[in-house]
């Protein structure tokens, strides 16, 4: 069943993307008359870019290696639950380096750099440790306690994580954010699945009950209160670029 919704949200992920690039390219000429229209625009671009790059093709190499990377994940050194962490935490770094790139890329676009942009700063540094992973790490500490517990399969521990991110996406973005619900399962889904692969299906835990499938949507928010709070404090929770 879960392969299955996966499967679903990719096809409707690529139908919609595939209108969004119909859209960018079609209408280039119309929204170069009109500056907010134009940094809308470029927004697009960046977007379907992301997509292309993380969800198409860093889904496809890890989907074609996740066999002889989870074997060796499985072989190094120290408990599985620190290896989950860490794998997690690498894969969103690297997500983070693909949406920052695009955002100090805004010229290639059209526009300048903090005019559009996909990431809260322009500072590869700033946007991973006081906007995204170092909210992200606490998240991944609450799935390598629930997969102590319970043994979520890697494809529902994706699903699950993409419901998260989906989720949150959509109080900051509103509407625009549930219509490409899809891309938000894979952009997030992507962070954890590969690590949850290595996950040893010998550790003492059961499966989980139809309850403990929303709960695991909610319950690694919780997590994140300790180090969320004393940010909120710090900086501007949203956007801050850098120098801008």
């Amino acid at each position: 069943m879960a392969e299955k919704l996966v499967k679903a949200l990719a096809v409707y992920t690529a139908l919609l993307l595939t209108l969004a690039a119909v859209v960018y390219f079609g209408s280039a000429h119309v929204a170069a008359e009109h500056h907010a229209t134009w940094v809308g625009h470029a927004i697009l671009g960046m977007g379907l870019t992301l997509n292309l790059v993380w969800c198409f093709g860093c889904g496809l190499i890890m989907l074609r290696f996740r066999e002889p990377v989870a074997a060796w994940i499985e072989r190094l050194p120290g408990p599985w639950q620190l290896k989950f962490v860490v794998g997690c935490t690498l894969l969103a770094m690297a997500e983070e380096a693909v949406t920052v790139t695009l955002t100090n890329l805004a010229p290639l676009y059209g526009t300048k750099v903090g005019e559009a942009y996909i990431t809260a700063s322009a500072n590869y540094i700033d946007v991973i440790t006081r906007h995204s992973v170092v909210v992200f790490v606490p998240m991944f500490v609450g799935w390598a306690w629930m997969l102590s517990r319970w043994k979520f399969t890697a494809t529902e521990v994706f699903l699950l994580f993409g419901a998260a991110g989906s989720i949150a996406e959509a109080q900051f973005a509103g509407n625009a954010a549930n219509l490409i619900i899809g891309f938000w399962f894979f952009v997030y889904g992507l962070m954890v699945w590969l690590p949850a692969c290595a996950v040893p299906e010998s550790r003492h835990a059961n499966r989980p009950k139809w309850w403990h499938f929303p709960l695991a949507i909610v319950l690694p928010g919780l997590f994140v209160i300790p180090v969320a709070v004393p940010l909120s404090f710090t900086h501007h929770p949203r956007i801050d670029f850098v120098g801008k």
